[in-house]
């Protein structure tokens, strides 16, 4: 939708509105991180081991649940709008940061996780949001621009958590809650409804195996969904072992991991933020896929065998530029689907995010404690099997070209 009153010209604040929603959602779940051990440790009364066992729990619920119900929030954005599902979400999500802050067992803990997975599903209505407001020539680089308002988000949470985490481990809680309810406030005054087509909400496509059975009916798009698959599962292997990893390899301590973290963060934000507005344009969609997938296996190789932390830090910011896959997938399948399926597209492919990002975590924790017990010392194993992960993508990929 380019002529509509969000038009490319009319669509500056809409377009900050959902960056910023993307962002701040980023916020919160970093912000949470760094008090998330002294949170369980106070409320169930366990030491770090057992807390951080708990810990696994409530992230791999949150993954469910977003997996589960994106292509559920997709529909509905898609049958009532983007404008009544982003702010009903929002305002979710800000009091479930109200109810994490109170919790005082781990079953009220449980539930907030809960109910963020379900309300953070809102990414897939964002992302159709951004669909309509985007000229087809310019939806990946606008995708792109999402991922690293993602990404930027992810680098400033982590950051005033630990200050915020001066005043307790509920301090960032409250944080959150009040920044989401302030992105709430701003979405009621900009947010316009840019659905153009509705479409009847069917619970058969609402749920992710029904919305699957419907996208992969489209032309091109059922190869394109196991290439993302394998380049999720892949990718996830940053957030997954990377504090272990470091410190095995190299010897980094939380305040080293922090920084390199903060690396990573900022290379994702000019990257996806410009750089990719460089690079596709210039190779296109389909030919930075055909480029940038082996790239990614070749650098996650080099990751398992470098040698000193310092080139580890070098390669930290070549890492960040593979992250133009992404957007180029989410471009090559949005062309491929009605304006009506846009949200129902997005929502499949926040699902098979959340796939990876149950799966992934479970496969390289595993691979990484297998390479190094028992005397064994290859605290890069697990970047090896992700780049052949990613290499898998990439073949799949060259086979549906």
């Amino acid at each position: 939708m380019t002529d509509a009153a969000t038009g490319p010209r009319n669509a500056r604040l809409p377009f900050l509105f959902i960056v910023l929603t993307v962002m701040i959602e980023a916020i919160g779940i970093g912000l949470i991180l760094p008090v998330m051990p002294d949170l369980l440790k106070e409320v169930q009364g366990v030491g770090l081991s057992e807390a951080a066992v708990w810990g696994g729990v409530l992230a791999s619920v949150y993954a469910l649940m977003q997996f589960l119900f994106s292509p559920t929030i997709g529909n509905l954005s898609d049958r009532f709008g983007r404008r009544p599902v982003l702010l009903l979400s929002m305002a979710v999500i800000c009091a479930d940061y109200v109810l994490m802050a109170f919790a005082h067992t781990i079953w009220l803990l449980l539930l907030g996780r809960i109910i963020a997975g379900i309300a953070a599903a809102t990414m897939a209505a964002a992302t159709a949001f951004m669909a309509d407001i985007s000229a087809p020539e310019k939806k990946a680089q606008n995708f792109g621009l999402l991922s690293a308002g993602f990404g930027f988000g992810f680098v400033l949470g982590p950051a005033l958590g630990g200050i915020l985490a001066e005043w307790g481990p509920r301090a960032p809680f409250w944080a959150a809650a009040v920044i989401s309810g302030a992105n709430l406030v701003l979405g009621l005054i900009v947010l316009p409804e840019t659905l153009r087509k509705r479409r009847a909400f069917d619970w058969r496509r609402a749920n992710p195996l029904g919305s699957l059975v419907a996208i992969k009916a489209l032309p091109g798009v059922s190869a394109l969904l196991t290439v993302w698959f394998f380049y999720q599962v892949a990718n996830w292997v940053y957030p997954a072992v990377w504090a272990y990893f470091t410190q095995a390899a190299f010897g980094w301590d939380a305040r080293m991991v922090g920084i390199s973290l903060a690396v990573y963060g900022v290379s994702m934000v000019v990257v996806q933020g410009g750089l990719i507005r460089v690079i596709i344009p210039k190779l296109g969609e389909r030919r930075t896929l055909a480029w940038f997938l082996p790239y990614n296996a070749v650098i996650l190789l080099c990751v398992a065998f470098v040698p000193y932390g310092w080139l580890m830090l070098a390669l930290t910011p070549l890492s960040a530029l593979g992250a133009v896959v992404a957007p180029a997938v989410q471009g090559v399948t949005s062309r491929a689907a009605d304006d009506d399926q846009q949200g129902e597209l997005q929502g499949v492919l926040a699902s098979i995010t959340a796939v990876a990002a149950i799966v992934s975590p479970l496969l390289m924790t595993q691979v990484f404690n297998l390479a190094n017990d028992g005397g064994a010392h290859f605290p890069g194993a697990p970047f090896l099997v992700a780049s052949g992960l990613m290499a898998i993508s990439w073949l799949l990929f060259r086979r549906a070209a």
